[in-house]
């Protein structure tokens, strides 16, 4: 029995449901392709419909949904996806579903798009956060009264997790799962479809197909996909920064009354001035510049007496050492929003030396980057891990005869053991992904990085 489900299931469904009563919703084996022809059309019509409805009713929703191209993947897809650029959907399912439950799921899949849960799932295990990335984003829908929650299959919504982010919630529930013992994953394996599929959006170094592989048009003359996308890390870079422009634009357009307050907020971290972490984060590397007194004679122009004055002569050199806890609770997007950073505040300094790897139970990737090579710090491969051991980096710093001036961390806080060695050097945690923002690290200084939903 699924002990853990019970209190995290669909707000329809009763407390008293296990696995083996959760909706396993399927496509019917005996429909023909004639027949499915002849349902898409339909199906491809109401969807026109329910991104008018969202126009009309929910103006944010709707100006994303537009931009969406709709394509049939009935070969692959038992549900719904979505890609930045495609809405892909099963044609039985869509046909199962009220209009407005069909609103509901469109909503549904542009707000994974905005929040980026297609790239931020990391090592997790895929179906336990989908789940949790689901309350985030259904909690929005339900408060906001978008579309009505589909009946066909399990949708995830509970208040508690208002304001969590997906990370917290995916935490939350895995430390709930290790109490049920080892069948847990097995019977999380076995559950019936979701209301969607998460793509798998970290990338890799091929061509990719970007969404459109296999891509035809049907007898209607239709979009409909035949293969599973891939993409490649380009591809997924330029969708991110598309989705990011059409999100403001859309908000804009929407006006605030009309955009859920968790893209309100995104959108303020996107086009205001940075958070206060960021200025800590400038402050502490200022503060690594050597400042050294020069004695020397001053200037005629200013000369009171014949005495010989100390002056101040300043080497413009950034050296620090950036630890990135890549443990299984934190994924490359946020790492790499991180590297995106540090760069931002690089880019200010003619000079710097900037020594930077990953760990999680040991320390891997070390790289040195310097004004001098030209190569950029996002360059840094980020390569994940398993458990956390904070103190794996002072162990390797002092084997190493690494003595940095200044030591970032950035972390989800979560400390197997030790925080580390308070007094070997000084030390900036800035922890992420947390929903307890007055978590402070025990030595050093703290700063709180809030990511999106």
């Amino acid at each position: 029995m699924l002990d853990f489900l019970p209190q995290y299931v669909a707000m329809q469904m009763s407390t008293e449901k296990t696995a083996s009563t959760l909706k396993n919703w399927q496509p019917d084996p005996t429909i023909t392709p004639e027949q499915l022809d002849d349902m898409r059309v339909e199906v491809y019509d109401r969807i026109i419909v329910a991104r008018v409805g969202l126009l009309l009713r929910h103006p944010f929703f709707g100006n994303m949904a537009t931009r969406l191209k709709i394509l049939a993947a009935d070969e692959w897809l038992p549900t719904a996806a979505v890609d930045g650029r495609n809405l892909y959907y099963n044609t039985q399912f869509f046909n199962a579903m009220t209009n407005k439950e069909i609103e509901f799921v469109i909503a549904h899949e542009i707000l994974h798009m905005v929040f980026d849960h297609l790239g931020r799932r990391g090592d997790r295990n895929p179906k336990l956060y989908n789940i949790a990335a689901d309350y985030i984003v259904n909690n929005t829908l339900v408060r906001d009264r978008i579309g009505d929650i589909p009946s066909i299959v399990d949708c995830y919504q509970d208040f508690k997790y208002e304001e969590w982010t997906s990370e917290a919630v995916y935490d939350d529930l895995f430390e709930e799962a290790k109490k049920n013992g080892e069948e847990f994953m097995k019977q999380l394996e076995e559950m019936g479809e979701m209301l969607d599929e998460h793509l798998d959006m970290d990338g890799d170094e091929s061509d990719g197909n970007g969404g459109d592989a296999g891509e035809e048009k049907d007898v209607n003359g239709n979009g409909i996909s035949k293969t599973k996308p891939k993409f490649s890390k380009d591809e997924i870079k330029k969708i991110k920064d598309e989705i990011k422009e059409a999100t403001i634009n859309a908000a804009q357009s929407a006006g605030a009354g009309n955009t859920p307050a968790g893209v309100q907020r995104m959108i303020k971290q996107l086009t205001e001035p940075k958070m206060n972490w960021r200025e800590l984060l400038q402050q502490q590397i200022q503060s690594t510049i050597k400042s050294d007194y020069t004695f020397s004679r001053p200037s005629r122009k200013g000369q009171m007496s014949g005495a010989i004055l100390p002056g101040m002569n300043f080497d413009q050199t950034i050296d620090i050492c950036i630890a990135i806890d890549m443990s299984g609770s934190i994924g490359n997007a946020q790492a790499e929003d991180f590297l995106g950073e540090v760069k931002g505040i690089m880019d200010e300094y003619k000079d710097y030396n900037i020594k930077i790897w990953c760990f999680d139970t040991e320390v891997y990737g070390e790289d040195d980057f310097s004004a001098e090579d030209g190569r950029e710090i996002t360059e840094y491969e980020i390569i994940g891990g398993g458990g956390t051991d904070f103190m794996a980096n002072w162990k390797y710093m002092k084997e190493h005869d690494i003595q940095p001036k200044k030591f970032l961390m950035f972390t989800d806080g979560y400390a197997w053991d030790s925080w580390g060695d308070e007094d070997y050097c000084d030390t900036v945690f800035v922890i992420h992904s947390h929903h307890d923002k007055s978590l402070q690290a025990p030595f050093g200084q703290t700063a709180h990085y809030e990511v999106m939903h």
